[in-house]
């Protein structure tokens, strides 16, 4: 299993929001194909097909766990999963 899908099934199962590095999670809206803007703290994500705008903000070395949330019901609604390591 990738570092990629480990995270994913880590986040999917809600467990420890609170403990997501911030940047293992831009690595993995990366991983599945989201387009990235920075603007001062804000990380602005957008992919083709997907009408949430993900926003991301540094809360020390993790992400803020209400934005896990956020990314979790993304992930949900569209079915997002991480392609195989080639």
């Amino acid at each position: 299993m990738s570092k990629w899908s480990k995270l994913l099934e880590e986040i999917l199962l809600g467990k420890r929001d609170k403990n997501i590095p911030f940047e293992d999670l831009r690595g993995l809206l990366h991983r599945l194909g989201f387009d990235e803007r920075v603007k001062g703290s804000h990380h602005l994500f957008r992919k083709s097909g997907i009408y949430e705008r993900p926003n991301l903000q540094r809360d020390g070395k993790h992400a803020k766990p209400y934005q896990v949330r956020q990314i979790r019901n993304i992930l949900l609604a569209y079915k997002l999963r991480v392609e195989a390591d080639g």
